[in-house]
């Protein structure tokens, strides 16, 4: 099937969906999808071994990535092959027009001395911006990028490797050896002051992990095909990005924070037919954090999520909880989420601190096997909780035709008494084995509609 056939597909698909959302939120979606539309890069390959790369796993091939991806792209654009053997790179910068191709049977290893990873580049950490060790595969203010092909790509973390600097014992760190916390906190205080990003310098020797992969500022990407292993932080990262396309990706890695794809202050993202087993949220969409995120004032919207398998993780779509930017008309459907250490299917988290506006999110035709907590989700009370002086808002949820076998809670929504959780429809719905059922706190408008509940149907509205 071609590109512009599975398109054409997509687009039928929505437009006839029925249940759930409403007609007119289908019809946008398909709008969506019509503006959702990968480049296409020219016929013109570069293999990385013409470049000096050597497929040993030994030799560092970074200067060999970055003279084929300049000459790819002065060219005109095309294919930065890299072909079947294990190659060993630090980071990899992408220019406009390239794709890396990663063929049957590549790997491309990362380099575990940070040293790579310098100079340190514009990023965001959790939210915050920030300059700081390059993510592994990275591109700046680029047009027309893309990572594809059937290849692996190894971040190589571990415990003793990029993992340990969370400071979790679990995980490789050792009682006594520095940890990420002072970093952290001295990164979110510099925001909370507005302090320059080009004066937030944490690199070379600081311990705050770099994302696996981070596009920033860029427009029509696309990342199709590969597996990704062993990450050090988030894998999949787009940040103030148009335009983008996560199709039959395979993640499994579980790290600290390996949360498997991010979109964060993005228009336009439809992620489609992937696999995640993370250690953390498989999917979570964001808009920065805190001050930092209000400065910014960057929403993330007009998101896809279909046809994807949801295994180990905190949450199966998270929406948060760096959302201080805001975050609209996320769509999910068509998917499946089951595993004893997959916490929730749909969590929506954010506090007083966060802030943010959370609205027009739909949560259809998705089966769940079991949960460890949560069905769907929606708590003002993620870390810090209330307190603080920016009251989040979430209003405008629809669920339709979802179903668990086990979970703690079907439907779980807290808000403030004065800020309450707004309008959550759930509809055709049918939790069985929920060991506390339905729980509602400062909420407002809920609606349930032939929702069934360990075998009793709840008519409700709160």
């Amino acid at each position: 099937m071609t590109r512009r056939e599975w398109l054409d597909r997509s687009v039928a698909v929505l437009m006839t969906s029925k249940g759930g959302l409403t007609a007119e939120s289908w019809l946008d979606a398909a709008a969506i999808m019509q503006r959702i539309q990968p480049h296409v890069f020219p016929r013109r390959d570069f293999a990385i071994t013409k470049y000096g790369a050597v497929n040993d796993g030994e030799k560092l091939c970074s200067r060999a990535l970055a003279d084929a991806i300049r000459a790819c792209s002065q060219a005109g654009g095309g294919s930065v092959i890299v072909p079947k053997g294990r190659f060993l790179t630090g980071a990899v910068h992408l220019e406009s027009n390239v794709d890396l191709h990663l063929e049957e049977g590549a790997t491309l290893a990362f380099s575990r001395d940070p040293k790579e990873y310098l100079p340190a580049v514009f990023t965001r950490f959790e939210g915050t911006e920030c300059m700081n060790y390059s993510p592994f595969i990275y591109a700046f203010e680029k047009t027309n990028i893309a990572v594809t092909g059937n290849g692996v790509l190894d971040g190589q973390a571990g415990p003793d490797h990029w993992w340990n600097w969370a400071g979790k014992e679990l995980l490789g760190w050792k009682k006594g050896t520095p940890t990420q916390e002072n970093d952290r906190n001295t990164l979110t205080a510099m925001g909370d002051k507005d302090i320059s990003v080009v004066q937030r310098v944490f690199a070379d020797g600081r311990l705050l992990r770099p994302n696996f992969i981070q596009p920033y500022r860029c427009a029509n990407v696309l990342f199709e095909g590969f597996r990704m292993i062993n990450s050090p932080m988030w894998e999949i990262n787009p940040v103030l990005c148009r335009n983008v396309t996560v199709r039959e990706i395979d993640i499994d890695t579980h790290g600290p924070n390996n949360d498997g794809c991010d979109p964060e202050s993005c228009d336009g993202v439809l992620i489609t037919g992937c696999t995640f087993s993370t250690g953390d949220d498989c999917i979570a969409v964001k808009s920065g954090r805190n001050r930092d995120g209000r400065r910014v004032n960057v929403p993330c919207q007009n998101v896809l999520i279909r046809d994807c398998v949801m295994k180990d993780g905190h949450g199966g779509v998270s929406i948060g909880s760096e959302v201080s930017g805001g975050i609209r008309n996320v769509l999910i459907q068509n998917s499946q989420m089951s595993s004893p250490n997959l916490e929730r299917a749909l969590r929506i988290k954010t506090n007083s601190y966060r802030g943010g506006v959370i609205e027009d999110i739909g949560f259809r035709n998705v089966t769940v096997g079991e949960v460890k907590e949560t069905v769907i989700e929606v708590d003002y009370f993620y870390q810090e909780g209330e307190g603080g002086p920016f009251l989040p808002s979430v209003r405008g949820i629809e669920v339709a035709n979802v179903s668990c076998q086990k979970c703690k809670h079907a439907i779980f929504v807290r808000g403030y008494k004065n800020s309450r959780v707004r309008g959550v429809t759930v509809s055709n719905c049918t939790f069985q084995n929920s060991a506390e059922g339905t729980y509602f706190e400062n909420a407002e408008g809920v609606i349930l509609r032939n929702v069934t509940v360990n075998g009793k149907v709840l008519e409700e509205q709160h």
